[in-house]
């Protein structure tokens, strides 16, 4: 048939389309672990890490014909799920395939069809990663509601600082700084960037690459994204003295503002001797109750009654470790035998590690191409992640 095409001749276009397909930038995609895989996976399929907690020090030695009984070590496990799904559908009438193919050709179209497709995918998992990535980071610096670097870069020694103290890897090549292109335009316009005497390279200047920074990648993303804060006011510590490494906050004598504390918000307690802004993983939206915020913690005793106040709101730029954040991608399963669908195949992409299925199903004097991903995000370490707030 003339205006017929092969399950072979679809594979063909589809490559073409994901070598082709445009677009935002996808620096969390870049930076972040990535599990892809051909192999299918029901909704909720899981993937499961511990975190152990840190030995007991030992002080002293004493000699004995019996040896002392080790103190216990506890293990929690953690789980990835891969709970939210990306599709696109992609009808083909013949009538309409027939048009097409005596226009502008019916698989240049077909081809621009699939690469705005995986572009609505992957913008839709990137703005994942990134909503994941801020709320589950250690604690922030930076100004909420101005984009940083509007005269110079220090503010990413602080960014640099929370990492080192938490004992995150520096000196691996596997730090990643994602940011809006809003905070980009203004680190490009930095003279020791683009002075050549002074960068050593014109990758700024004449490109517009965004160099590295104290051994961090600088990456752009579309998915950074804006957190509006809690309105809660008023709470205060309710638990007596908080020890260093805490997590959880209880708190009284708040006001709810209908939205109290978020996920995401960022912390400050009175008189903390780190003077750290936290970032919260669990909030609360009552009068009183617990908070609690990222490992690894309190950085200071924290004494009854001082103040929790809730920070302003802000655009979640992200510093990271790659081993702190895992992006988990299958294609749905199928049953034994298939379903209705013809199988197109499951791409790869080999530079993001983005994959999902293709099938062709045949209706009646139409089909239907679908293009298909289960997807979960999950920060591990939350002690390698840190904000910087714009």
């Amino acid at each position: 048939m003339a205006n017929d095409i092969s399950l072979t001749g679809l594979t063909e276009i589809l490559y073409q389309a994901r070598d082709i397909v445009a677009a935002e930038p996808t620096g969390f995609m870049q930076g972040v672990m990535v599990n892809g895989g051909s192999e299918g996976v029901s909704a909720g399929g899981t993937v499961t890490s511990i975190r152990t907690t840190e030995p007991t020090l030992e002080t002293s030695y004493t000699p004995g014909m019996t040896p002392p009984d080790a103190a216990d070590i506890t293990t929690s496990t953690e789980s990835l799920t891969l709970n939210s799904y990306a599709g696109a559908s992609i009808p083909l009438k013949g009538e309409q395939w027939l048009q097409l193919a005596n226009t502008v050709g019916a698989e240049m179209a077909l081809q621009q069809l699939f690469k705005q497709s995986i572009r609505k995918m992957r913008n839709t998992i990137e703005a994942s990663i990134g909503t994941a990535a801020y709320q589950g980071a250690s604690r922030a610096v930076g100004t909420a509601g101005t984009a940083p670097f509007s005269s110079n870069f220090e503010v990413l020694a602080d960014l640099y600082k929370i990492l080192e103290d938490n004992g995150t890897p520096m000196s691996d090549g596997m730090l990643s700084l994602v940011l809006n292109t809003a905070a980009g335009a203004n680190l490009r316009k930095r003279s020791t960037l683009t002075n050549v005497g002074d960068a050593g390279t014109d990758a700024t200047l004449r490109r517009g690459e965004l160099l590295n920074i104290y051994n961090m990648s600088i990456r752009a993303s579309a998915g950074v994204a804006a957190h509006t804060k809690g309105a809660g006011t008023g709470y205060l510590i309710n638990n007596g003295n908080v020890a260093v490494g805490s997590t959880t906050l209880t708190v009284d004598g708040g006001t709810v503002n209908t939205t109290g504390i978020k996920a995401g918000d960022v912390i400050s307690i009175a008189d903390d001797p780190s003077a750290a802004n936290y970032v919260v993983k669990t909030g609360l939206t009552a009068t009183s109750g617990s908070v609690v915020i990222n490992f690894p913690g309190l950085r200071g005793l924290i004494v009854n009654d001082k103040a929790v106040t809730v920070g302003n709101s802000y655009t979640g730029n992200v510093g990271f470790h790659k081993n702190a954040i895992e992006l988990a991608m299958r294609p749905p399963a199928q049953p034994p035998g298939g379903d209705a669908g013809e199988e197109i195949g499951v791409l790869v992409d080999e530079e993001t590690g983005f994959s999902f299925s293709a099938r062709l199903y045949k209706g009646y004097g139409m089909n239907q191409i679908k293009l298909m991903a289960f997807y979960g995000v999950k920060v591990w370490k939350p002690e390698f992640v840190a904000t910087l707030m714009g």
